[in-house]
């Protein structure tokens, strides 16, 4: 997980998102160099804009001589207490995320959570 903004997670980690809170995510698909892709989801309380989050993945992206595409974003509620964590809302710069999609990939990386979405909210 991201602590600090100089404490970049790999762009192998296909998600990676603050421990709790409420904070912005942007979904971010990598272009890998053997022409596929990968889907990524970040979040973290620090972004004061969507962009701040999916720009930091970017500039880390083409220091490897790859290249990215922001799908989407909206928030996320995390409470590792009660092992939930939800998914809604979207960004005004990039639009709404596949949140059905964000849940399945938060799933493999929190299988024992309760992970749910909606269209409701900003």
């Amino acid at each position: 997980m991201m602590t600090d903004m100089d404490d970049k997670p790999s762009l192998s980690e296909i998600v990676d998102i603050d421990c709790s809170g409420t904070f912005k995510y942007v979904l971010i698909e990598l272009f890998l160099k053997d022409e596929t892709s990968r889907l990524l989801v970040r979040g973290y309380s620090w972004g004061a804009y969507h962009d701040d989050i999916y720009q930091e993945t970017l500039n880390q992206a083409l220091k490897e001589g790859l290249d990215t595409e922001c799908l989407g974003g909206g928030r996320i509620t995390h409470d590792a207490t009660k092992k939930d964590i939800f998914v809604y809302g979207y960004s005004m710069g990039f639009g709404r995320a596949d949140h059905d999609k964000v849940c399945e990939l938060i799933k493999i990386k929190y299988p024992s959570y309760n992970v749910h979405w909606s269209d409701e909210g900003y």
